[in-house]
């Protein structure tokens, strides 16, 4: 019996670090959108991974990649309420932006996003970056549904006033 166990162990370590090696990529690419740090995205991925690690057996046929979501945005909203500050967001240096070049339309976008509050800036990478539904970002959230439609169509609103220029990117759902 013992020896069934250390194998079911050593499948659930085997299962669990294919799964984070296919996911922490796409986790990373959330975390450094919602924070737009770095080096603090990584810390909560690596967080996220290791609450996914200990409740694996639980999760592994379930929904993995979105408790470790849930837990990078909980996360993430736990070090705001700590860490509140005002984030100054640097205009363009008084040249039109090129936005047919990817970089400066990347670099434009990023200053419109730190303008968000981070409840919106979350919103947006959820719904926008990540694909979720309403309801799935709601969950991640941990808010109604409701909410999350108001705080899309305020921070939509808002990425707009900060980015005029990427209003046709933005679409109709700014209006």
């Amino acid at each position: 019996m013992t020896d069934r166990v250390a194998d079911g162990a050593t499948g659930d370590a085997d299962a669990f670090s294919a799964w984070a090696a296919s996911a922490q990529r796409r986790l990373l690419r959330t975390a450094v959108l919602l924070t737009g740090d770095h080096q603090r995205a990584e810390d909560l991925v690596q967080e996220a991974l290791v609450k996914v690690a200990l409740r694996w057996r639980r999760l592994r046929d379930g929904r993995p990649e979105a408790y470790a979501r849930q837990v990078i945005v909980r996360d993430n909203i736990s070090w705001w309420r700590k860490h509140r500050r005002e984030v100054l967001v640097e205009p363009p240096e008084g040249r039109p932006v090129d936005l047919t070049d990817s970089t400066e339309r990347r670099l434009l976008l990023d200053r419109a996003l730190a303008a968000l509050t981070p409840r919106q800036r979350a919103v947006v990478v959820l719904r926008y970056y990540d694909d979720l539904t309403e309801q799935a970002t709601a969950d991640a959230l941990g808010v109604a549904v409701g909410t999350v439609k108001s705080q899309t169509h305020l921070a939509l609103r808002r990425l707009a006033e900060a980015a005029p220029e990427l209003a046709e990117y933005l679409g109709e759902e700014v209006r």
